[in-house]
């Protein structure tokens, strides 16, 4: 689904897109491009706790139209992690299929009760997860393949976060646990430490984390003002080492990319496997995170 298609699809799904923060603003502009997957789907409007009327000609419509309409068969919920949960609910209620940034919830057991919700009403819920789409893992995942991991870091430094509004760190962060779980299999918290300071909007969280096989993993989650956002790799292997990230080239249209496989879901035409294994690592993460935060509080 990468360019425009050819034929016109004989049905589209009429969407809205819930909060038009970065990732909302970004998914509006994929809609409204001639995309392959976009071509599926027809823009309907904008749900917003602001009021904004429209943006780009696009409506702005309360949340209860966007919930009544039989227009709208889509919501892609793009708002705070920390109302993604309740919208997820409203919406499946309402019998829309759902595409949601991640995390979906703040709780494995909130997201297990959300698929069996889909599952009952016979809707797709897809968590983006644009890091696995991304140049610097596709890189990653080359380098891991095959080799023996003997111990490993992932650091992650960028600006402030709001936690009433994103989640705690392990969730707001959860991206980096998804490459790690991607790239070692299934991983047990050892220990987690998180250091505040408040006053200064500066947090640091350190996770000691465990494959089955027993190697250690240390994700460091680090937030401040000045910190640029960047990630940093050392991997030890048995073969040799990875000690840093090659410069390998800019993430084009990453979003457009999950709107695809979002899109194939909405067509059937992802398998059963695929969806189990996915879900299984989804699961997973969200099951890490908790504990993390346990670890921490």
């Amino acid at each position: 689904m990468e360019g425009k298609s050819s034929l016109e699809p004989e049905r589209k799904f009429g969407v809205v897109v819930v909060g038009v923060g970065r990732a909302g603003s970004v998914r509006m502009r994929d809609l409204r491009n001639p995309h392959a997957s976009s071509a599926f789907l027809n823009l309907i409007g904008f749900v917003s706790r602001r009021e904004l009327k429209c943006i780009d000609e696009v409506q702005q419509i309360s949340l209860e139209d966007a919930l009544s309409s039989q227009e709208v068969e889509v919501a892609y919920i793009c708002s705070e992690s920390t109302s993604h949960e309740d919208y997820i609910r409203q919406f499946l209620n309402a019998g829309k299929h759902i595409l949601v940034e991640y995390p979906m919830t703040l709780s494995r057991a909130a997201a297990q009760d959300l698929w069996d919700l889909a599952e009952q009403k016979g809707k797709v819920l897809h968590e983006e997860h644009v890091e696995l789409l991304m140049e610097e893992f596709a890189f990653l995942k080359k380098e891991v393949m095959g080799k023996e991991l003997l111990k490993g870091t992932l650091l992650f430094t960028a600006g402030p976060l709001e936690e009433e509004r994103f989640g705690f760190p392990a969730f707001s962060g959860i991206s980096r646990l998804t490459w790690l779980v991607s790239l070692f299999g299934e991983l047990s918290v050892v220990s987690a430490t998180l250091e505040e300071r408040k006053e200064d909007q500066y947090m640091k969280m350190t996770v000691c984390l465990e494959t089955e096989n027993k190697r250690p993993l240390t994700w460091i989650e680090e937030k401040g003002p000045g910190l640029k956002r960047n990630r940093h790799v050392i991997f030890h292997f048995k073969s040799g080492s990875l000690e840093n990230m090659p410069n390998v080239g800019v993430n084009k249209n990453i979003f457009l990319k999950d709107q695809n496989i979002f899109v194939q879901k909405l067509l059937g035409q992802v398998s059963e496997k695929e969806l189990i294994a996915e879900k299984k690592r989804i699961l997973h993460c969200l099951w890490l995170a908790e504990e993390i935060q346990k670890y921490c509080c």
